[in-house]
């Protein structure tokens, strides 16, 4: 078999390879735009070679990645804390981390992580759109309250009713301030139609996977909310307990401790950003609609502060999410078992 370690650039790609039949190895560098790279991977097909790829975790690799599995290489996916951990040396080149790699991978050492479907990843890819948008739209909504204060009025959420804009379009500017208000808001009548149709796709998406509808009868928890969770988590057989998810989501705070003195800083934000944000956001929209997430929530403010009870109630939603998804359960079940939920999804015959 031929191993290859491949330490991944946007641009190119440097690689450090041994065929382990031959004992031939040695390293090279990879241009992408030029189809060198393509070319390379290629003739190994051609010769009939068995090829195991190790890269890290990293963006803009699609493509590369995709080119491997339809030559029908094995590619592993590494994780870049854990091996930035197993790099004794200061000195750091790329030729270096290439041959890192590669001695992972021959020392049957290489930090291997879960990586999505091409199926999930483009499922993604509409999630993120929309949220993108929706960030753009809340900008734009933003520029048009403040040239409504600019002009003493603070109409807040009513300045986007009906009533509200016939009285901000009839507001008398100058004329640069008029032309960015017409501009403002006919982005806005392009970007409502397209976060709406959007949001229709997602919304079909989820009712197609039984697991997001039942996460979806948890308070808070809507369609976008519980197909991004189902989409980033993969499966729940990935994790031991419920705690594991925590630190996944990156709503564990961060620790420095020694000599039994323990330090606790702010959460590591180590995992996926989207997930992260929709689960506090679901999280406060539980609290407002439902009397015990209601009252958990006042009692962590009034003991640590709003902040902290924002994150505090994030972490429980996604602790309790994954124990609905990996018993099978639906809210309701939830309260029912209680905090031993999962212990007993196997005995109530649930799971």
């Amino acid at each position: 078999m031929l191993i290859i370690g491949v330490d991944y650039h946007p641009s190119f790609q440097q690689i450090s390879f041994m065929d382990q039949e031959t004992g031939e190895c040695g390293d090279r560098r990879l241009n992408h735009s030029d189809g060198e790279a393509e070319r390379f991977y290629t003739e190994l097909k051609q010769r009939g070679a068995n090829v195991r790829v190790g890269m890290e975790a990293t963006g803009h690799s699609r493509w590369f990645e995709r080119l491997l599995a339809e030559l029908g290489f094995e590619l592993w996916t590494g994780d870049p804390a854990e091996i930035k951990r197993q790099r004794g040396r200061k000195q750091k080149t790329d030729r270096e981390d290439g041959r890192l790699l590669l001695r992972l991978l021959l020392e049957n050492r290489f930090p291997r992580i879960w990586t999505p479907n091409p199926e999930n990843r483009d499922l993604r890819q509409l999630l993120w759109h929309r949220h993108r948008l929706v960030q753009m739209r809340t900008r734009i909504m933003n520029q048009l309250q403040a040239v409504a204060m600019n002009e003493g009025y603070r109409w807040k959420k009513k300045l986007f009713s009906a009533p509200g804009r016939t009285l901000l379009e009839k507001l008398s500017l100058a004329p640069w301030a008029s032309r960015r208000r017409k501009e403002l808001l006919e982005l806005l009548d392009q970007l409502d139609p397209k976060i709406a149709e959007l949001t229709r796709a997602v919304e079909q998406e989820a009712a197609k996977w039984p697991a997001v509808v039942r996460l979806m009868t948890h308070p808070g928890v809507g369609p976008i909310t519980g197909l991004v969770y189902i989409l980033v988590i993969g499966t729940p057989e990935r994790f031991p307990s419920g705690k594991k998810i925590g630190s996944y989501t990156g709503l564990n705070p961060s620790e420095n401790s020694s000599a039994g003195q323990q330090r606790l800083g702010h959460i590591s934000k180590q995992g996926n950003s989207l997930l992260r944000y929709l689960l506090g956001e679901a999280a406060q929209a539980a609290a407002r609609c439902n009397p015990d997430w209601r009252r958990r929530y006042v009692h962590l403010t009034m003991r640590r502060g709003k902040r902290i009870a924002k994150v505090a109630m994030a972490r429980k939603l996604a602790v309790r999410l994954y124990w609905m998804w990996r018993n099978g359960w639906q809210y309701a079940q939830l309260v029912e078992f209680g905090s031993h939920a999962g212990k007993l999804g196997t005995v109530h015959g649930v799971k």
